[in-house]
């Protein structure tokens, strides 16, 4: 019988100069009451930096939390980043003020559910694992 699985690890990050992490912080409590793992970077994180620290922590899913408006760019480049050190495996989700035009070409580019603000929490705690239960073994 196999034993209890691993909790689903999730680094959550705000990259760039948007200085408001209040959503983000919301986000990482919602996770870990919901018996994720969650590693949160802090404000102000470059996109080398949050592919490194994902592929250190071996994270299963980056949650990128994005209000500057730079979410065309930003998202695209940590999951290049990403899947040039052979980590494609990891989902990379997040949220911000994107709209939906946008939210379909980064889906496109290989990025995961994009979430708006006002997005229940418990909507988004869903995804993950129904995506980890496909993509995460034990």
């Amino acid at each position: 019988m196999p034993g209890p699985k691993r909790p689903i690890r999730v680094l959550i990050a705000k990259p760039g100069l948007d200085g408001h992490d209040r959503g983000a912080k919301v986000v990482a409590a919602a996770l870990r009451d919901a018996g994720m793992e969650v590693i949160y970077t802090g404000l102000h994180q470059t996109p080398e930096m949050i592919a490194q620290a994902a592929i250190q922590e071996d994270v299963d899913v980056i949650g990128l939390s994005i209000l500057s408006g730079a979410h065309m760019t930003l998202f695209p480049r940590i999951r290049k980043l990403v899947d040039a050190a052979g980590r494609s495996d990891i989902l990379v989700t997040g949220g911000g003020i994107i709209p939906p035009d946008d939210m379909d070409s980064l889906e496109r580019q290989g990025i995961g559910k994009l979430f708006g603000p006002g997005t229940p929490t418990t909507e988004l705690i869903a995804y993950i694992e129904e995506w980890a239960a496909e993509h995460v073994s034990a």
